[in-house]
């Protein structure tokens, strides 16, 4: 019997991470793991309290849940300066020092969210209100100068997707990333960041036979 009250408890640095978390994980077949039960909490310092305070917010839930992951950008994290990797050790680090051991997972997204966005998806024009425009959205960005003939995301998402939305007066809302993680193809997102997310889910819950 599972002593635990549901799998997965997720932190992370602000709502719309939650949702595109949420998307994600509405969608067990498509990452090939057994349906996962999660708790999701949003940290209130942000960025910075994921990275410094992961350990202290997340404590109280070790003996409740199977596994953790804490999941922040770092832009933004006060700690720009060190790579993805460097940051997502040491997260690690202290939450195995707070009773998770090897039990919770550190995702830190280089630089921003917004980089899980921009795919050659249809369903990215169509959640950000670009199915009717034209020219199509990666079009557009590349004649606005955030993406260039032969990247696959802009160097800059977060400004590229404020600016798209901006452009056709479409607030930015949460619920965007929500529908992108339930729409869009894991297979086509090929950031680090989501890879590690990925095959860290499957570790955890590989499907039923």
């Amino acid at each position: 019997m599972n002593a635990y009250e549901a799998d997965l408890a997720v932190l992370t640095a602000d709502k719309n991470m939650k949702f595109a978390l949420e998307g994600l994980l509405s969608r067990p077949q498509a990452l090939a793991v057994r349906p996962i039960s999660a708790v999701f909490y949003i940290h209130p310092e942000s960025d910075p309290g994921c990275l410094l305070h992961a350990d202290a917010f997340l404590r109280p839930f070790a003996r409740r849940f199977a596994h953790a992951i804490v999941m922040f950008d770092r832009e933004g994290c006060g700690q720009e300066e060190k790579p993805r990797d460097e940051l997502e050790k040491q997260v690690t680090t202290i939450l195995s020092q707070s009773g998770w051991a090897e039990r919770a997972a550190v995702i830190v997204i280089d630089p921003e969210l917004e980089n899980w966005v921009f795919s050659d998806s249809p369903e990215v024009d169509a959640a950000l209100g670009w199915k009717e425009n034209n020219p199509p959205l990666r079009k557009w960005l590349e004649n606005k100068n955030y993406l260039l003939a032969d990247q696959i995301k802009p160097a800059r998402p977060k400004e590229a997707m404020e600016e798209a939305l901006r452009y056709i007066r479409m607030p930015r809302s949460s619920s965007i990333y929500g529908r992108i993680a339930r729409k869009v193809s894991v297979g086509r997102c090929t950031d680090d960041a989501f890879q590690k997310l990925k095959a860290k889910l499957h570790e955890w819950f590989p499907p039923i036979d």
